[in-house]
């Protein structure tokens, strides 16, 4: 007994997915799918954000940075970039209103139906951005809804919450994770022995540089192609629809 409590629990890394039993398998893949999933769309949130600053001005995912040119812009006098700012707050929060009520009617399909109304939305801004048909206002807004509702499309990775279209919180929960895993303390909501305080932060910190590298790339590639660069979180957020399964085994 005393030599099976000195062994050390499996790791993440190291896991062999044959050796758990059934249902401890199957919360395995779901939450190494969700994962991968969350990664995506942090990335995918990344890009349209950076698009949403170099274009228009102010952030459509990210609302705290929105919160804070508000205040100061109102300060300042500047109550057109204000308004701005306050506008796409708004719809960012009529986004995660709607995204719940799909989630209520979707049912087993609401992430499926999510993502497919978001991907409608960036295409529909890169196309009439493009022909000069949507203003700064109406993109701003188009946009910060379709965010909104993304951002809700995926709240938690197995026990862990997560925050796909932001990433403060997601760095604060990495520095948690870490400091309780050098303490070596025990996660009280586990779902299996793989799932570790460290196991969390490397998930944390990967949805953490999956939005970096959409910033990355937005950063390279909106300057160039302007509003038509959202064609191609469109087309990924389609896939995402077109191949999501309710029970999450894919």
């Amino acid at each position: 007994m005393a030599d099976q409590l000195a062994k050390p629990a499996p790791t993440f890394l190291a896991l062999d997915p044959g050796a758990l039993d059934g249902a401890t398998r199957l919360a395995w893949v779901r939450a190494r799918n969700e994962e991968r999933l969350a990664a995506g769309l942090a990335t995918i949130a990344g890009f349209v954000d950076a698009y949403g600053i170099i274009t228009l001005g102010v952030y459509v995912s990210f609302m705290s940075g929105n919160t804070t040119q508000a205040g100061y812009e109102t300060a300042q006098g500047a109550f057109r970039a204000a308004a701005l700012s306050a506008l796409a707050i708004l719809f960012f929060v009529l986004g995660s209103f709607a995204a719940t009520l799909l989630a209520e009617f979707g049912g087993r399909h609401a992430r499926r139906l999510a993502h497919g109304v978001v991907a409608a939305a960036l295409a529909g801004v890169a196309g009439l951005t493009g022909l000069g048909l949507l203003t700064g206002a109406a993109a701003i807004a188009s946009i910060s809804v379709a965010m909104g509702i993304m951002n809700s499309a995926l709240s938690r990775v197995g026990a862990q919450s997560v925050s796909v279209g932001f990433v403060t919180g997601t760095l604060s929960r990495v520095g948690s994770h870490l400091a309780l895993a050098a303490r070596r303390a025990p996660m009280p909501d586990a779902q299996g022995s793989w799932d570790t305080h460290s196991r969390r932060a490397l998930m944390l910190a990967r949805v953490w540089a999956g939005f970096l590298t959409g910033a990355l790339v937005s950063g390279a590639a909106t300057p160039r192609f302007g509003a038509w660069v959202l064609l191609g979180p469109a087309l990924l957020l389609a896939a995402m629809a077109a191949f999501d399964r309710p029970d999450g085994a894919r």
